[in-house]
């Protein structure tokens, strides 16, 4: 009589768990983080491991600094089976019925720092009353790993400038707003002093244009920008005690001169506006949770629109 298996696998059929461990070790890339996200222990992580690359006949990860680092094999099958599990977890998510206080668990969206301070306070507030057990990760964004991240799970939503993408990324509308120049004196603002000004500028990247700039240079100008900073709360203490002038979204220029004793000039240029999207993975398209955090961020969206016109 042939054995019975209690697991209901066939013998060398890989076990749905180990792809769920390669998942988390993925978007981790450390094995001690990973058990700690899976309630496992480290050795039962690393073991999981070993069994997927023995079904799988080559390695998945490899040692890299005090975490590891995917093979090109896993960086092929990330994307798959990450579409899987949530294909998976969607099915159960219908059978029983989606509850945001039960089930969102940690999730991770990528923004750039200068708009963290905008969007982070106003979303951790609100989900504590909507889904109190909720945990948050605002992580940096970085455009050359963003369809991956999605892909894999690295990353469940993104906020970024309008961009183009692959059709492996949905994307909507989520905010917009206008420049706006920010002095530290009251003057009166032509295209010829704001050119012939100073200028503070604010950019997560270590070089290129800023965002005004390259509008600017389509436009036909150049401006002389003689400081560059990450943040926006900085450019605008530099202002304070300069003859800087720094041209930024008008909405969080209003937030923080609120406590500084600047002033908001109109921009004397007709620049578009600032465009911003929600991304995601199409993978993601009818997963209740992913649908559920992305309805909440458009409702935070709404707020933050609202806000600036009073």
């Amino acid at each position: 009589m042939s054995p019975v298996h209690d697991s209901g696998r066939r013998p060398g059929a890989p076990d749905l768990n180990l792809f769920r461990v390669f998942d988390v070790v993925y978007r981790e890339r450390n094995l001690t983080r990973a058990a700690e996200v899976l309630f496992l222990s480290q050795s039962a992580v690393s073991h999981a491991l070993t069994r997927l690359r023995e079904q799988l006949g080559a390695p998945l990860f490899v040692r890299e600094g005090r975490g590891v680092a995917p093979t090109p094999l896993a960086e092929r099958l990330a994307p798959e089976i990450r579409e899987a599990l949530a294909l998976l977890q969607q099915a159960v998510h219908h059978t029983r019925g989606f509850e945001p206080v039960r089930d969102v668990g940690t999730f991770t969206l990528a923004m750039s720092d200068m708009l963290e301070p905008s969007i982070v306070p106003r979303l951790v507030a609100r989900l504590r009353e909507r889904s109190p057990e909720a945990r948050i990760s605002s992580v940096r964004l970085e455009r050359t790993r963003l369809e991956r991240d999605l892909a894999s799970g690295r990353l469940d939503l993104a906020i970024d400038v309008e961009q183009p993408t692959s059709a492996e990324l949905r994307h909507t509308a989520f905010t917009h707003d206008a420049f706006c120049v920010v002095s530290r004196k009251r003057r009166r603002l032509d295209v010829a002093a704001y050119m012939g000004a100073r200028h503070v500028t604010v950019s997560s990247r270590r070089t290129g244009l800023a965002v005004e700039d390259l509008v600017l240079s389509r436009l036909g100008y150049q401006r002389e920008v003689t400081v560059r900073c990450r943040h926006y709360e900085t450019a605008c203490r530099i202002v304070s005690g300069s003859d800087l002038l720094l041209t930024m979204p008008r909405r969080r220029a209003e937030e923080i001169n609120a406590e500084l004793d600047n002033h908001l000039l109109p921009m004397p240029l007709a620049l578009p506006r600032l465009e911003l999207h929600l991304y995601w993975h199409r993978s993601e398209d009818s997963e209740p949770r992913s649908q559920w955090l992305r309805s909440e961020l458009q409702v935070l969206a709404k707020g933050l629109m609202g806000a600036s016109r009073r």
